[in-house]
């Protein structure tokens, strides 16, 4: 399960990150479950080891959960340490960027929500 999400009736500025709690991380399949429960179109992403992705943003909200690996994401100057099972939503047009930590490549899932 996961817990530990901050609530809040105005989600448009704020990033949410959710830890999973629990002893077994969800497989891909279950988190694939989780995001179509939600409504979510998602997409699988997969980066090599040590690999970074330049700080950028969009015009929609960015929803994140990884499936394996460690990913940093570095949201407007505050760094998140994310692990399996770990997710993060991003709201629009806020500046962020992603590095792998360490060799192993990090699977992640992936979906966009308009404002």
């Amino acid at each position: 399960m996961y817990h530990s999400k901050t609530e809040s009736s105005e989600r448009l500025n704020k990033v949410v990150i959710t830890r999973w709690q629990a002893a077994n991380v969800p497989s891909l399949e279950q988190m694939k479950m989780m995001f179509q429960v939600e409504g979510h179109e998602f997409r699988l992403e997969t980066y090599p080891g040590n690999s970074e992705i330049k700080e950028h943003r969009h015009p929609f909200d960015e929803i994140r959960m990884v499936a394996s690996g460690t990913l940093r994401v570095n949201v407007s100057g505050t760094q998140l340490l994310l692990r399996a099972g770990d997710r993060v939503e991003i709201p629009s047009n806020t500046k962020h960027s992603t590095r792998v930590e360490g060799d192993e490549p990090v699977v992640s899932i992936y979906a966009n929500r308009l404002s």
